[in-house]
């Protein structure tokens, strides 16, 4: 029997499965190994010295953080240019002033170095900071108002936790309150508060967009802020889509927590920039500015409410639901204001973005599918109520925050 079975193996065209893993590995390792060779000999040989004409190289440099102490400015500074670059002098208000490098020497392509200036600075007033390389390339780099940067306190985390509590969860907890007065709501109703939850959740979208391209656009060029935007934004909006219709499409608290989520994610970016803006000694957060934000936030809590209105969950969730919307940005704050520099920002909205266009679709056709006639329902005038309202609203409470 044995020798049956080894002479049926080594029949003639018959190729073991050993061998064809072998030779698929061969196949696969075979053009790296070209690759490999190909940039040894492009290192070795360098073909591309016969093009050089003696031009200085591309060089590119990006402030990401701006600190003011009583012992001058310190700037994180990253670089961007084709080779290593090397700060020889820096300018501010067009003279020039001694600066110590940490870490010293040319800065490589993607590092960053933080620059210490001993400039005697004045409270309110503008300046100007000009990098110039051995090359001859100029960097500016605008500081608008001259306000001292506030220390990284315990007391001063807890008072950012605070009023993200104030303009984060606060909020959507009222919102939230409204669940037992809706529970009764006829069918127009629920249509009404499912397209007014698609409305808020469009201009959210529109504003997250708007507010990743600005903060792509002022991140180094190493990161390519507006292809980072879009990629992000797609990689969220499918794991989501992913992820969700696992179990068949949401409903109910399932799709509660979806608007939460992607109410969160957008919080957390929004985080990011105020708490960039506290490290910054620019926050300028008023009374009016504070209650603004809430009253923006607070049809988020609404919006979540919706999809739930014909099921009974606990007490808990509803706490859980508010700390997963509004709680992000409350870690933005904290981040922002520890460690902050504009392409996380813009990561952060990015994908706050995916997964808002994810609950739009998944509101929509939960809308569509609740009231049981099909897409003539949504040209209906409960409908295009809700969704005028929806966007009206966050257009409305938005001028308070916009500054």
């Amino acid at each position: 029997m044995n020798e049956r079975v080894t002479t049926e193996s080594l029949e003639p065209g018959v190729t073991p499965a050993s061998t064809r893993k072998r030779v698929t590995l061969l196949w696969l390792l075979m053009p790296l190994v070209v690759l490999g060779l190909a940039i040894a000999w492009l290192y070795s040989a360098n073909p591309l010295s016969s093009f050089n004409n003696g031009a200085p190289p591309v060089e590119n440099l990006t402030v990401e953080r701006t600190i003011l102490d009583q012992s001058g400015f310190r700037l994180l500074v990253r670089a961007g240019g084709s080779e290593p670059m090397k700060i020889a002098q820096v300018q501010v208000d067009a003279a020039y002033w001694e600066f110590t490098q940490t870490p010293a020497g040319p800065i490589a392509r993607g590092d960053t170095a933080w620059i210490s200036l001993p400039f005697p600075w004045m409270l309110g007033e503008a300046h100007k900071v000009t990098f110039v390389t051995n090359t001859g390339a100029a960097f500016d780099h605008e500081i608008p108002v001259a306000v001292p940067t506030p220390a990284v306190t315990s007391a001063n985390l807890v008072a950012q936790a605070l009023l993200g509590a104030f303009v984060g969860i606060l909020p959507v907890a009222i919102g939230l309150m409204f669940y037992p007065a809706l529970r009764g709501a006829g069918q127009s109703t629920m249509n009404f508060l499912l397209a007014m939850t698609i409305g808020l959740l469009g201009f959210l979208l529109v504003d997250t967009i708007e507010d990743a391209l600005e903060f792509a656009g002022e991140s180094a060029a190493i990161f390519q802020g507006p292809a980072m935007v879009v990629l992000a934004a797609a990689a969220s909006f499918l794991l989501l889509m992913g992820v969700s219709r696992r179990g068949g499409r949401p409903s109910g608290l399932a799709l509660a927590t979806y608007i939460a989520i992607g109410i969160g994610l957008h919080n957390l970016g929004e985080g990011l920039a105020i708490g960039a803006a506290f490290a910054a000694g620019a926050a300028g957060l008023g009374t009016f500015l504070v209650m603004g934000f809430t009253l923006h936030n607070i049809t988020e809590g609404i919006g979540i409410a919706a999809p739930i209105l014909k099921v009974r969950p606990p007490l808990w969730t509803f706490a859980g639901l508010a700390l997963l919307a509004g709680g992000p940005a409350v870690i933005g704050m904290w981040i922002g204001s520890l460690a902050y520099a504009p392409q996380w920002s813009a990561l952060a909205l990015a994908i706050g973005a995916g997964a808002i266009l994810q609950v739009v679709i998944e509101v929509s056709l939960y809308l569509k599918r609740s009231d049981g006639r099909g897409s003539s329902m949504m040209l209906s005038p409960p409908v295009l109520a809700g969704l005028a309202v929806g966007v009206g609203f966050m257009y409305a409470t938005a001028m308070l925050v916009k500054i």
